[in-house]
């Protein structure tokens, strides 16, 4: 008898420490991953933000359609002023060697590393297909100036899909409590923030 309950205070502990070390390791691998997720995201935005501000660059606005931007990114162009020569040189400018001339350098070149998925743009990592919501619009400053803005974010509930939701709940309240919003952001349509992430 003294044997069947040592096998069973045996099982206990195995059960017991079992629970412990998941309730010590789940909140460990929640942030891990949450950590990964975010990590990826912020890259993610932070391509956006360049797209959105080399459009702005050629269309003197930014835009709210991703299907734009993409279009933007793969087929437009920038024109680029380059000097032939040194101005430095003389005998080359007196013999009109020196000279400027415009070329178009591809956006997605200029922008992008070589081989980027453009169409990736609009998606959240991690996320399936779950696209970030990406507006455009201006302020009006003190002084009655209309600044052009642009916003693209993504909510902790598309960013943290399929974690433990008790823990991502736990998440959202904490951000809310912040007053902040419950995910990533770059740029704002209600306040001037120079098209900064609200993780900088």
């Amino acid at each position: 008898m003294k044997t069947v309950y040592q096998i069973l205070l045996f099982a206990v502990i195995v059960v017991l420490s079992y629970f412990i070390y998941e309730g010590i390791m789940n909140p460990i691998r929640f942030e891990k991953e949450k950590n990964k997720r975010y990590n990826k995201t912020i890259e993610r935005l932070k391509e956006i933000r360049t797209a959105e501000l080399a459009y702005r660059l050629e269309n003197n606005k930014f835009t709210g359609s991703f299907d734009t931007l993409i279009h933007f990114v793969k087929f437009d162009s920038f024109n680029v002023v380059k000097q032939v020569g040194s101005m430095d040189d003389s005998i080359a400018v007196a013999k009109g060697l020196v000279y400027r001339e415009t070329i178009k350098i591809s956006v997605l070149d200029s922008l992008f590393k070589k081989g980027y998925a453009v169409d990736s743009l609009r998606h959240v990592p991690y996320a399936g297909n779950a696209e970030f919501e990406l507006k455009a619009g201006h302020l009006e400053t003190g002084s009655g100036i209309k600044v052009q803005v642009f916003e693209a974010k993504a909510h902790n509930d598309i960013i943290l899909k399929g974690l433990d939701r008790q823990l991502v709940v736990n998440e959202n309240d904490l951000r809310k409590k912040l007053e902040r919003y419950p995910g990533l952001q770059v740029g704002s349509l209600t306040e001037f923030t120079n098209h900064a992430g609200n993780w900088e």
